[in-house]
């Protein structure tokens, strides 16, 4: 089941910019392609420090 979303995800980035109408829609497929990478760090990061306040209290 997760190979199957894995599929449904996939996502090739030079085909839209080859087919992008401007230079701003290169940017925001960029932009968008990172955005899930920096939730997902800003989330670990939030975990690890709240985390580790609570170990510092006991």
């Amino acid at each position: 089941m997760r190979s199957f979303f894995a599929c449904l995800q996939q996502i090739d980035i030079e085909e839209k910019i080859q087919n992008a109408p401007d230079k701003g829609y290169e940017i925001g497929v960029f932009i968008g392609s990172l955005i899930p990478f920096v939730v997902l760090a800003l989330i670990a990061y939030t975990i690890y420090y709240f985390n580790k306040k609570r170990l510092n209290k006991e």
